[in-house]
């Protein structure tokens, strides 16, 4: 029984560093809320495959990770992006803008609880990855102005709820012996986080908007693909009616 809770408390884990980073937003310590968004993502990706190494997977862990990702990658990297960037802006288009954000995220995440996906793939950005994304592209608000963000996480927006496909890392399993070296693993990723919060988001922003753009890639080149394939057939009927 207990060890059947083990995958939950990654969850658990993941919903309250959250809700700390939506209250770090609020009281204005920027770096370290977009650090809980990071780390939050640290634990959501280890409490399926501690899940798969304990081999305790089960619908209510599915149900509950789903809750808490909204929680922690749509609502917090949303508000903190709100109390960064957009309180100088017309309330109306804050508002509407802030609320886009988790709304698609929920879509993403409803979708992926009730259709089967592509193997390897996920189809439309994750929304862990999304609200990473968000999260630390908020930390460079003194060189990046409002209307741009706005075009970022509409367009962040858009990728959840699209078919664009991503490569799929959570199949990726670890060994059933080093599942009790994970905590020790979270709490040093939390202590370099806290220490250097600046240089760590910022270095973390990079990778992840390269996948964030290679899904974009892939699709646009599978458009491409798809059309001269249409052409070529075109042309072949074309010679032989």
């Amino acid at each position: 029984m207990i060890t059947k809770s083990i995958p939950n408390l990654f969850t658990l884990g993941n919903l309250f560093l959250g809700m700390i980073a939506i209250m770090l937003a609020f009281n204005g310590k920027y770096s370290l809320a977009a650090i809980m968004v990071i780390v939050a993502m640290l634990l959501d990706g280890l409490d399926g495959r501690v899940a798969r190494a304990l081999n305790c997977q089960s619908d209510f862990g599915k149900e509950l990770d789903s809750l808490s990702d909204i929680i922690s990658f749509g609502i917090a990297p949303a508000m903190l992006m709100y109390t960064i960037s957009f309180q100088d802006m017309p309330t109306a288009l804050a508002w509407i803008v802030t609320g886009i954000f988790p709304m698609c995220g929920a879509v993403r995440l409803a979708r992926f609880n009730v259709k089967p996906g592509i193997p390897g793939y996920f189809i439309g950005l994750p929304i862990p990855a999304a609200g990473s994304v968000l999260a630390t592209l908020s930390l460079f608000h003194k060189e990046i102005t409002a209307p741009y963000f706005i075009i970022a996480m509409v367009l962040l927006s858009y990728l959840m709820v699209s078919t664009v496909r991503y490569p799929n890392f959570k199949k990726i399993g670890i060994p059933r012996k080093a599942i009790w070296y994970a905590p020790v693993v979270v709490i040093i990723a939390i202590i370099i986080a806290v220490k250097f919060p600046d240089e760590l988001t910022k270095l973390i922003f990079v990778p992840l908007v390269i996948y964030a753009l290679y899904g974009i890639k892939q699709n646009i080149e599978r458009l491409l693909k798809r059309r001269s394939n249409s052409h070529s057939s075109d042309d072949y009927r074309s010679k032989h009616s």
